[in-house]
């Protein structure tokens, strides 16, 4: 059963091969609401100015991440993603996702959150910086970036 799980991950192995040497590019990083369009996060150009774009969620919204990367040269195991939250310099909160294993391929995969709900009240609304990051069951990180958001009573406001 082990040998025919690594093969499948295999798959697409002949086609995943590279002179790059990274293992993991992650292209981008998707906002999902359920109830407005989704807001897409460029994650191959400069990540310091991802900071600076804040984006607006609508307060109890329900939502998940889409997130988009290669795997290439190698099969990478137990690739999670993970946050921490912050609000005014303090921790708010702390979340991980496990995404599962993933062997190289050249079509790009697509690894989506759990379903989620901003907070919602006049306490919760603010201004809020995330430093995420992409992680495998080697402690190699793949990728960091820090983003934000606000939270508002609608999301035009």
């Amino acid at each position: 059963a082990l040998n025919r799980w690594k093969a499948s991950l295999l798959a697409g192995a002949a086609t995943g091969a590279t002179d790059d040497p990274r293992k993991v590019i992650v292209k981008k990083m998707i906002f999902v609401p359920k109830d407005s369009s989704p807001i897409s996060l460029d994650l191959t150009g400069d990540l310091s100015k991802l900071k600076d774009q804040t984006i607006t969620i609508k307060e109890g919204a329900e939502y998940h991440l889409e997130i988009v990367f290669k795997v290439q040269n190698e099969v990478v195991s137990g690739l999670k993603y993970a946050h921490n939250v912050y609000r005014k310099g303090m921790p708010v909160g702390k979340d991980n996702h496990m995404l599962g294993s993933y062997g190289p391929r050249a079509e790009d995969h697509v690894a989506k959150t759990r379903l989620e709900e901003a907070p919602a009240g006049m306490l919760y609304r603010g201004h809020y910086t995330v430093k995420s990051k992409f992680i495998d069951d080697d402690k190699e990180v793949h990728l960091a970036w820090e983003w934000s958001f606000d939270i508002k009573k609608s999301w035009n406001e």
